[in-house]
């Protein structure tokens, strides 16, 4: 199972996230759950890197399927509208896969 946590500031606004785990919907090279996950955690980030300045921390093993990435400076608005879309993407997968792949925690 993949399990996303979602971080927020004192404000309640998104600052980051931590995604673990496998979904295990179909064999490695097969999983598109997996796949979908993958491209929304990669794509937000790159997104942030390629059109904010924000300033963030990155940490991932791949082997594992763990990647943890916070912004560390005053998060801008466009940080927070790519983190919300990122968390809409995570929310239809949840939606159509259902919860026994991927867990979400806002």
């Amino acid at each position: 199972m993949i399990n996303i946590s979602i971080y927020k500031n004192a404000d309640g606004v998104y600052t980051g996230f931590r995604s673990s785990g496998h979904a295990d919907f179909a064999d490695k090279g097969q999983d598109i759950v997996c796949a979908a996950v993958s491209v929304l955690v990669i794509n937000t980030i790159n997104s942030i890197e390629a059109l904010t300045s924000d300033k963030f921390d990155l940490n991932m093993d791949e082997e594992k399927g763990f990647i943890e990435f916070r912004i560390l400076t005053q998060i801008s608005n466009e940080s927070i509208l790519l983190l919300r879309s990122f968390i809409l993407g995570i929310q239809g997968i949840v939606k159509d896969y259902g919860q026994d792949y991927i867990r979400l925690t806002l």
